[in-house]
């Protein structure tokens, strides 16, 4: 009896597990054509919509990547003339420091040359100075010279004359005078 319990227990719940099978079964044929209608309507959206987006996406990458590659580029190119920059610069200092010393000589020879000229020019005047104050100094000693010469003889004819014969000399001269005055 127990064992016809069992049996009959067993066959009961295999009967409920077949009518819930069936039931489930029932439910999943619609679950998937959910699943598919679902599956389908993505599919399709994202077919509609992602090719023209990675297409656009792709151009702007290819665009970015071409223009960073242009930039790149051209940051190396002047990167390499500033090296070059720099690596001539040295060059161009030595050059400069020679082409300085260069220009300084030749400003200290044109220095050299003006003051040797301009010491030149002032002993030519130093010299026509002296020149001119020897000659100065000499008509003027010649000057003096005939005064004391002329004082003196004056003082000897003074000594020698005397009154009478001053007078006349004095009269001898007004006949002279008078006598040239009737010839012209």
């Amino acid at each position: 009896m127990k064992r016809a319990l069992l049996v009959m227990m067993l066959a009961g719940a295999l009967h409920a597990q077949g009518k819930e099978a069936a039931a489930k079964d029932e439910l999943i044929v619609w679950k998937w054509a959910n699943f598919i209608l679902l599956a389908a309507g993505a599919g399709y959206l994202l077919n509609k919509h992602l090719p023209p987006f990675f297409r656009s996406r792709t151009t702007e990458i290819q665009k970015d990547i071409t223009e960073a590659q242009q930039q790149k580029q051209a940051a190396e190119k002047r990167a390499s003339e500033m090296d070059a920059r720099l690596n001539s610069l040295g060059a161009d200092i030595e050059k400069f420091r020679a082409e300085a010393k260069i220009e300084m000589e030749q400003e200290a020879a044109r220095i050299r040359e003006e003051t040797a000229h301009q010491i030149e020019k002032a002993q030519k005047q130093a010299e026509q100075e002296i020149e001119s104050a020897g000659n100065l100094a000499t008509r003027e000693l010649r000057e003096y010279a005939a005064k004391l010469a002329l004082d003196l003889a004056e003082q000897r004819i003074r000594t020698r004359l005397d009154a009478n014969t001053e007078a006349g000399l004095v009269d001898d001269f007004t006949r002279d005078l008078q006598q040239q005055g009737s010839k012209n």
